[in-house]
């Protein structure tokens, strides 16, 4: 079994509770905070039966590793990842009546903060997963799940051994594989992203590697009307999932 670990700020944990109660061992919070938002999360833990143990904010800190706790911390027990990604994918084409698959494939990104927003983007625009390779990237930890406010809890996250290979085996099941740089000639308005996608991004400045670039079978570019020259890769995520949806017909 993993071994545990923490969650925190009232996204993180509050997902945790709504989702998979069971696996937490306990709730840690700061007994000086009592305003409506701390007093409906405690009310809610209680009712989940989870175990509630009152912290100062040194300790609140020191669990979390970070100031950004907002008075809430919990030890958890680490959820078993129930897909690979070939069962996902194999899921996913079993369906009837699902939405073309929607991927969002991370090359390069280190930072926590930046897999983060990726996560939650891609859990507000329905992405059934997101893709990126075991070297050079984050993996989630309690930084990433505090900043993708639940969405780590929800969206697949598969970190693979060779991505350029994972790329050719969705193309093999059908599934276009979208590349985004600076330098292509398509913009992103430009292609049909109604179909199975998978969209490719890399690290803010660096872009892409050059096997992941030469694994697409398109790239296309952000149109950038202003000075600067690239969007963070969080927000350029948003931009890329938000157009696929809008060509989808999806509604709220």
């Amino acid at each position: 079994m993993s071994s545990p670990k923490i969650l925190f700020g009232f996204h993180a944990v509050g997902v945790r509770l709504k989702t998979a109660p069971q696996s937490i061992i306990e709730v840690y919070h700061d007994a000086s905070r009592r305003d409506a938002r701390m007093r409906q999360f405690l009310e809610r833990a209680r009712e989940a039966g989870v175990r509630l143990i009152e912290a100062d904010g040194v300790r609140l800190a020191r669990l979390a590793g970070s100031a950004g706790h907002q008075g809430v911390a919990a030890r958890v027990q680490a959820l078993a990842q129930t897909h690979s990604l070939d069962e996902r994918l194999d899921a996913l084409e079993a369906e009837e009546g699902a939405a073309p698959p929607l991927l969002l494939v991370l090359d390069g990104v280190t930072d926590p903060h930046n897999l983060g927003a990726c996560l939650r983007v891609a859990d507000g625009a329905g992405a059934q997963a997101v893709i990126a390779p075991k070297d050079h990237a984050a993996g989630i930890n309690a930084t990433v799940a505090k900043v993708a406010s639940g969405a780590a809890e929800t969206v697949p996250y598969f970190m693979v051994t060779n991505l350029a290979r994972t790329l050719g085996e969705l193309k093999e099941r059908g599934i276009w594989v979208i590349g985004t740089s600076d330098d292509a000639q398509q913009t992103l308005y430009d292609v049909d992203l109604k179909g199975p996608v998978a969209l490719v991004l890399g690290a803010e400045g660096t872009g892409m590697r050059q096997l992941t670039r030469k694994s697409c079978d398109q790239l296309v570019r952000i149109p950038m009307r202003g000075a600067v020259e690239s969007l963070n890769v969080s927000v350029a995520s948003a931009v890329c999932l938000y157009e696929a949806l809008r060509q989808r017909g999806a509604t709220a």
